[in-house]
């Protein structure tokens, strides 16, 4: 395992990293005490994560979260988004704020960040690790990765859904990221997340998705590992993606959520807050 250091990144002014590219990142940091740093899935950014912040920071903790490049009030610097630059950004944050004995959570896409970032940066400054509704290990078919997702699909997805109409992509796939009784207002503030994201960088972080394989990765992983998957997750099916990284992880703890879909940081709060205090202190 190669270890890159990250220099030259720092906090330029409150609740900004700056990378070694001249990237600025937007982080919020709340609480004192052990550090608990979140990952954003696809599309959203550290706003997703403020009832688990909130939770745990209540509890002791000091809770960090931040917008990947091009997300939210982050720099849209139109490049920097395969995953060995936005691991790097993910190692100026805990760098920048030099964060030791940290614990990863992450959604989504986010997993396959952290999975990357411990593969290219080492597991030194990182304690645990939690991830919910993971795209890992291989999301896409090839002839080693039979059932999975056909190419031409996520092609289509990009050229004539994410290029043509954004708005009613989101519309038309909030439904199954959510539960049927989750509160108009909640589906709303969730909506506006994705319209807050450059779209370049929606397009390039799908096709670096598409692209990268992390089958060879995760076992290396020694790090204790909380999967948390739901049995209705349709952007992350569990056949595909839990089990198969749980299967391939030598530390990991599978808890799944009967029902639960991709969204279920929100629609299944109090158990995700729950597990994560509980994966922290045991």
């Amino acid at each position: 395992m190669t270890a890159y250091k990250i220099s030259g990144a720092r906090v330029i002014e409150p609740n900004t990293v700056r990378t070694a590219d001249g990237v600025n990142l937007f982080y919020r940091d709340w609480g004192d005490g052990e550090p608990v740093l979140f990952v954003s899935g696809w599309s959203l950014g550290a706003d997703s994560w403020c009832y688990q912040m909130l939770a745990l920071a209540e509890q002791g903790m000091r809770v960090i979260a931040f917008d990947r490049r091009g997300h939210g009030r982050s720099s849209d610097p139109g490049r920097g988004y395969d995953f060995n630059t936005l691991a790097d950004d993910l190692a100026a944050v805990l760098e920048a704020l030099d964060l030791d004995h940290v614990t990863l959570v992450a959604h989504s896409m986010g997993c396959n960040e952290v999975v990357r970032y411990l593969s290219r940066h080492g597991q030194r400054r990182i304690k645990r690790v939690a991830m919910l509704g993971t795209m890992t290990p291989c999301i896409a078919e090839a002839a080693d990765n039979p059932g999975a997702i056909d190419p031409a699909l996520l092609e289509y997805f990009r050229q004539e859904q994410l290029m043509k109409d954004l708005p009613r992509w989101i519309d038309e796939n909030l439904p199954p990221f959510v539960a049927e009784d989750t509160p108009q207002g909640m589906r709303d503030w969730l909506r506006a997340m994705p319209l807050q994201v450059s779209l370049q960088a929606l397009y390039e972080c799908n096709r670096s998705l598409q692209r990268e394989d992390f089958r060879a990765e995760l076992p290396g992983i020694t790090l204790p590992v909380l999967l948390i998957a739901g049995t209705r997750d349709a952007s992350a099916p569990f056949e595909l993606t839990a089990r198969p990284s749980a299967a391939l992880l030598p530390n990991a703890k599978l808890q799944v959520y009967e029902g639960a879909p991709h969204g279920m940081f929100l629609t299944h709060m109090a158990s995700v807050n729950k597990d994560l205090l509980d994966f922290i202190q045991s």
